[in-house]
């Protein structure tokens, strides 16, 4: 009988982690600058050119831009869109709509990335739950970030939180990942899984944890550009990501904005150092 090889896993230093927590801060204070410029009658490809030139002006670069071909310095996804939306002068936003904005930088060789949903104009009751649902999925998958840990006490702890709230769509196709010196390194990260289960969580250990939560069906597709994904159902989706550092005292959010600071206070997380 033979036995699954674990992979391996970079485990980064105290020294690395806040390299990582460099470049982590400049996603997030990317974030607050496209947060604030979201509006009706702006495109995506605005958006995108705001996201570069923020990057860029902090000494680093964007890690998505060339990405296997990526054109955009982000990922915009609207609406039905749950992940990797390309950045289009086309895409104008409108007032009711819902953006997902995933963001990532590059800083002396470090890799921090983050995502945020962002409702244009004053949200639906649907959409304003859907974000909470989502973002609250997240935290609870960071609280599981602890060594000793099982990596299936993670997508329990946010496939369980998604449950308790009604009927939300748990991505399963798209999930977390390994970061560090590159973007997506080992271990992938399920939003799923079983309590107790999988590779054990250690000091060092950087992970980026993202649930895509759906107002329809778990269900997505990926359309012919070959990035977009979509709900198969066209109901809308959203989408939270940080990247964060497995460390003694517990889960350190690299990519805390200065909105997280109460959050992580009242969860009794490390502060990341704002």
């Amino acid at each position: 009988m033979f036995r699954k090889a674990e992979p391996e896993i970079q485990l980064k230093t105290s020294a690395e982690i806040e390299k990582m927590r460099a470049a982590g801060q400049i996603v997030a204070r990317t974030l607050d600058e496209l947060r604030a410029a979201v509006r009706p009658g702006i495109s995506t490809l605005d958006l995108d050119t705001i996201a570069e030139r923020s990057i860029r002006a902090a000494g680093a670069v964007p890690s998505f831009k060339g990405y296997h071909g990526f054109t955009g310095s982000i990922c915009a996804s609207v609406n039905e869109e749950v992940v990797h939306g390309i950045p289009s002068a086309e895409r104008v936003l409108a007032d009711g709509d819902l953006i997902s904005i995933d963001c990532g930088a590059i800083l002396d060789g470090w890799h921090g990335d983050s995502a945020i949903t962002v409702a244009v104009g004053d949200p639906s009751e649907d959409d304003r739950r859907l974000m909470e649902v989502c973002e609250e999925a997240m935290w609870q998958g960071i609280a599981q970030l602890r060594p000793g840990n099982r990596l299936g006490d993670i997508g329990y702890a946010i496939d369980g939180h998604m449950r308790s709230q009604g009927r939300y769509g748990n991505v399963q196709e798209y999930g977390g990942h390994g970061i560090g010196t590159e973007m997506h390194m080992e271990p992938h990260v399920l939003n799923h899984g079983k309590r107790g289960r999988g590779l054990e969580l250690v000091e060092g250990m950087c992970l980026a944890i993202e649930p895509m939560a759906n107002l329809g069906t778990r269900h997505v597709l990926q359309l012919d550009d070959g990035w977009t994904v979509v709900t198969r159902d066209s109901k809308r989706s959203a989408h939270f990501e940080h990247t964060v550092a497995i460390t003694a005292e517990g889960p350190r959010v690299l990519t805390a904005r200065t909105e997280n600071r109460d959050k992580i206070a009242a969860m009794g997380l490390p502060d990341p150092g704002f």
